[in-house]
């Protein structure tokens, strides 16, 4: 059995299709893992939402999964790039809405000593901490008072999760951890203004994995295309899995068990 952990495929039906093809996926042994943003830029999102519920995937939410929620909950408008509209107008809408915000922010290890997450999680958090406020999260977003969640979803404020912080604002700065996090300083603040790579990074800010940790926690993350799946002078366990298939890259499966990376080349850019 191989656990194969998938990066953002970002609504790159046909690719995903083809890279399970190419490390022999079998449904009946092996797992799939994504990362996140399964949706949303590529040309075939309800495609990719449905081969990743029929193959029963182990899926943490991204930024734009949830942002597809908001669109769903009328909470947000569409924006003029998104390719969600096929979803909202399949048949099967309200059941893919119903998986998809069942779906978990963080999925760790039996053992706990690996754990996926989209963005990342900053390294005040233990692995403890961080299952702690992704269920708290998880459970609005799964009750009834999710849509209200979604109205409240968007903002840069506050930059930074404290304990002390209570109702929508700690929601969102929980989800802004676990869904948008590039850059962040020594004391966990982020940064929502850079989205390249690491030497675009503002004064006082690092990559988020270039801080230690006090654990030996191996993190598995995407969302951030430009790393182009590498980690330069990260200082903890991590494994970058987004290669920017959605804007003419590659869409990239590593095996759990062994490290070992196979990719397929995008077909087409956004």
């Amino acid at each position: 059995m191989t656990t194969w952990v998938v990066g953002d495929v970002h609504g790159c039906a046909d690719e995903l299709e083809a890279l399970l093809e190419k490390v022999r996926f079998d449904s009946a042994n092996d797992q799939l893992w994504l990362v996140g943003d399964l949706i949303n830029r590529g040309p075939r999102s309800l495609g990719a939402l449905r081969l990743a519920r029929s193959l029963n995937a182990t899926m943490v939410l991204g930024n734009h999964d949830l942002h597809f929620l908001a669109v769903a909950a009328g909470a947000q408008k569409a924006k003029r790039n998104d390719t969600i509209a096929p979803i909202l107008d399949a048949p099967d809408a309200a059941e893919l809405v119903e998986w998809l915000r069942q779906r978990p922010l963080l999925v760790a290890s039996p053992d706990s000593a690996v754990c996926m997450v989209h963005a990342g999680i900053v390294p005040q958090w233990s692995l403890a901490d961080a299952q702690r406020y992704a269920s708290e999260a998880e459970v609005v977003l799964r009750g009834d008072e999710w849509q209200l969640l979604m109205q409240h979803l968007y903002g840069n404020s506050p930059d930074r999760f404290d304990e002390s912080l209570r109702g929508w604002d700690r929601l969102r700065a929980i989800l802004n951890v676990f869904s948008r996090m590039r850059f962040i300083d020594a004391s966990g603040r982020l940064d929502f203004s850079a989205k390249l790579g690491p030497r675009s990074a503002p004064r006082g800010f690092k990559p988020w994995f270039q801080y230690p940790r006090s654990d030996s926690l191996q993190l598995l993350f995407g969302h951030w295309a430009a790393l182009e799946g590498r980690t330069p002078d990260a200082q903890i366990a991590c494994q970058a899995l987004d290669t920017g298939c959605a804007w003419g890259g590659a869409l990239t499966a590593m095996a759990l068990e062994s490290g070992e990376r196979i990719s397929v080349a995008a077909n087409s850019r956004t």
